[in-house]
């Protein structure tokens, strides 16, 4: 049976620090920012946000000789004669990134579903709403990380808007913490529908399985969740329905999210909510802002 790959695509100002040239860009416009990309595109670029990210995701294909487990795409803006400053310096990192798409100023959202990509990372957030309408996992990175120095991935997840609908948010937001808290006693026992990053998650988990036997878990998940008891209950069982295993999950009744993903070692946290990902960012941990959901309608 064929591996099913994990695919991510990355947007270039994720993987790379272009603040420079996207500067030039927005203040001399196009032209010049083409210009000043080919006069350099022999120097390399620093990392971006997204690179150490990156790095971790494909040193999993490392861990077996059979066909890769994950594959990274990069998904740029840029024109294919100013990208080569891009590929120059994913060479000289000795990144393994062979496929991209590049379109020119035309948002690359669209070719998420030909290349079959499980989640989109990008610089750009109005490219990362126009993959969240299209029902894509995407988060725009806000911050990146001082670091997990292990070789082992580490992910956490928020739960309502992210993993999870927003159907109990909207309750939440819309009649109160009281309403919010009886809606899920009642609906206990039936599973929340899936929210834009189910998929990826599904994805992670199947590659969790295929390296159950090796002797360290490549990836660890964590939800951290601003839900408390009794209302966790239909976490566990839209989990437990969906039958996927979460590693970790922290259920903290409204306490700052920071200090535990610093504890949990997150390599990036997924959150509808920018105060959490303000919360990640002071702990040093990287965070991907996903604007879906009522809270950021």
């Amino acid at each position: 049976m064929a591996t099913q790959k994990l695919v991510v695509a990355i947007s270039s100002r994720a993987l790379f620090d272009l603040d420079e040239s996207h500067r030039i860009f927005e203040q001399q416009g196009k032209e010049a920012f083409c210009k000043y990309q080919i006069e350099h595109e022999n120097e390399i670029l620093k990392p971006g946000f997204a690179f150490n990210l990156v790095k971790k995701f494909l040193h999993i294909n490392q861990l077996t000789a059979a066909e890769p487990l994950v594959e990274l795409v990069l998904l740029s803006q840029n024109s294919a004669d100013t990208g080569l400053r891009i590929f120059n310096s994913i060479s000289h990192y000795g990144l393994n990134i062979t496929r991209a798409a590049f379109t020119s100023g035309v948002s690359p959202y669209s070719y998420i579903p030909a290349f079959g990509v499980h989640l989109f990372l990008s610089a750009n957030g109005e490219d990362v709403e126009k993959a969240l309408c299209a029902g894509y996992a995407a988060a725009t990175i806000v911050c990146g990380s001082s670091g997990n120095h292990t070789e082992q991935l580490r992910i956490a997840f928020d739960g309502d808007s992210v993993l999870f609908s927003d159907e109990s948010e909207r309750i939440y937001q819309q009649q109160g913490l009281e309403a919010f808290a009886e809606n899920e006693r009642k609906s206990a026992r039936q599973p929340l529908s899936g929210g834009p990053f189910k998929e990826f998650l599904s994805a992670l988990h199947r590659i969790q399985a295929q390296c159950a036997q090796h002797p360290t878990a490549p990836i660890r998940t964590a939800l951290v969740t601003a839900r408390s008891a009794p209302a966790h209950e239909r976490v566990v069982r839209t989990l437990r329905a969906w039958d996927i295993r979460i590693d970790e999950a922290f259920f903290l009744g409204g306490m700052p999210k920071g200090a535990f993903l610093k504890a949990f070692n997150a390599d990036i946290f997924f959150d509808d909510q920018k105060g959490h990902c303000e919360s990640a960012q002071s702990h040093h941990i990287a965070a991907g802002h996903v604007p879906h959901g009522v809270s950021n309608q």
